[in-house]
């Protein structure tokens, strides 16, 4: 409790004293981004999804599988090169491992927002795409974080909520 408390006011004192540093190249990480690197870093398991519409819907995560394949996943970041990966471990489900690179990016300073960004690639790293997928980090902490992702749904705002355990 006391590292978790310790993190909120670095993270609270780092904000209200950032300097001017601009974040519109996703390679630069200013220190509200390193802090937020450091608490990602390590493996999680994606516990739970959820949709801000009550209701069965058919959606493909990531551009990759289902939400039933994708709860009990493992992941692990290594924010030092902005490398990790995940694996789906249901047993009805394509299994293996997924490589990814990824970003933590700080979105409105005001307010200490942040997004995810995620892209896809194979096992040397390499995107053939080039393509990634943006996702808000809505919280995280030592233990816990959460990834929030918009869509539309028949025009309306429909959230994804994923919510990862280390």
């Amino acid at each position: 409790m006391r590292k978790i408390t310790f993190l909120m006011l670095m993270l609270a004192l780092v904000t209200a004293c950032k300097s001017g540093q601009s974040t519109s190249s996703m390679t630069a990480k200013p220190k509200e981004t390193n802090i937020a690197n450091k608490a990602i870093k390590g493996e999680w398991t994606l516990k739970s999804i959820t949709y801000s519409e009550k209701g069965k819907f058919e959606v493909t995560l990531l551009n990759d599988t289902s939400k039933e394949c994708f709860e009990g996943s493992t992941w692990k970041f290594v924010p030092n090169n902005n490398r990790g990966h995940y694996t789906i471990n249901a047993s009805d489900c394509s299994t293996g491992q997924r490589n990814f690179v990824f970003f933590v990016q700080e979105v409105d300073k005001s307010t200490g927002y942040y997004d995810f960004m995620l892209k896809p690639t194979n096992e040397k790293y390499e995107s053939s795409s080039n393509q990634g997928l943006r996702i808000h980090l809505a919280s995280l902490s030592e233990d816990t974080m959460v990834w929030e992702q918009t869509v539309r749904l028949d025009g309306k705002p429909f959230v994804i909520t994923m919510n990862f355990v280390k």
